[in-house]
């Protein structure tokens, strides 16, 4: 077997093991498997992988560094894929991002939100899915370099992103705590969003997505409500180490 025989195989199996993980989960709380969209991460995976996926039945990838990103986005253009940005977002890359992105799951401030929407009116191009970042550990007065909003300023950013002219306010997404209240409990966390997220539906009933849940976690968000998980590792591989 060739090596990209061989990696095909790998990636078949990884993808599979995850369709039976969000299966399962999906018929533990009740839900139809085309609630969940798997998002695949494909950070510091070559855009032949990205291909493979494609050929295996993935139409959601998603990257967290603008440079690596464009780039791969650029050699795969002519594929049917949605691409999710997933990243911290600095507004010196807002314009690079718009270029390949669907959707920006990391909003997290006015300034950010205003960026975007110049961007995106400046480029004529389609409303661009916003999803607010919610950092829940910031509920306990912790928060570390990690980006998001806070919980009580969700209702504020929310209503930015819905008047800025250029995007669509799409959902909320988290990544489970790493301190706070908490911490090592994504179930918890994900429950937390969930009532936030019902928070947002009551102003924005149009703001239904619910992104949550990782390779380690994914079963948590599912039962919790999530609509989209994000998963690397369990489809990927270990990453390799960044030198």
């Amino acid at each position: 077997m060739s090596a990209p025989e061989r990696r095909r195989a790998e990636l078949a199996e990884g993808l599979a093991r995850v369709e039976r993980r969000i299966a399962r989960a999906c018929e533990a709380a009740g839900r139809a498997r085309e609630s969940v969209t798997l998002v695949v991460v494909t950070k510091t995976y070559p855009a032949d992988d990205v291909r493979t996926l494609v050929d295996l039945g993935v139409r959601d990838v998603a990257e967290n560094r603008d440079q690596e990103a464009s780039a791969k986005a650029a050699a795969c253009a002519d594929l049917p894929l949605t691409w999710h940005f997933v990243g911290q977002l600095q507004t010196n890359k807002v314009r690079s991002v718009l270029s390949y992105a669907d959707y920006v799951h990391s909003v997290d401030r006015a300034k950010l939100v205003s960026a975007l929407s110049s961007a995106v009116t400046s480029a004529g191009r389609a409303p661009l899915n916003c999803l607010l970042q919610v950092a829940l550990e910031k509920e306990s007065g912790l928060g570390g370099g990690r980006g998001g909003v806070a919980p009580d300023g969700v209702g504020e950013l929310a209503a930015a992103v819905a008047a800025a002219p250029g995007l669509r306010l799409a959902g909320l997404m988290t990544v489970a705590p790493l301190a706070g209240a908490y911490a090592g409990s994504p179930d918890a966390a994900f429950e937390r969003l969930a009532e936030i997220a019902r928070d947002l539906r009551a102003d924005h009933p149009a703001a239904n997505m619910v992104s949550a849940g990782m390779s380690a976690d994914l079963e948590d968000a599912v039962a919790a409500g999530a609509t989209h998980v994000r998963v690397g590792s369990a489809v990927l591989g270990v990453r390799p180490a960044l030198g």
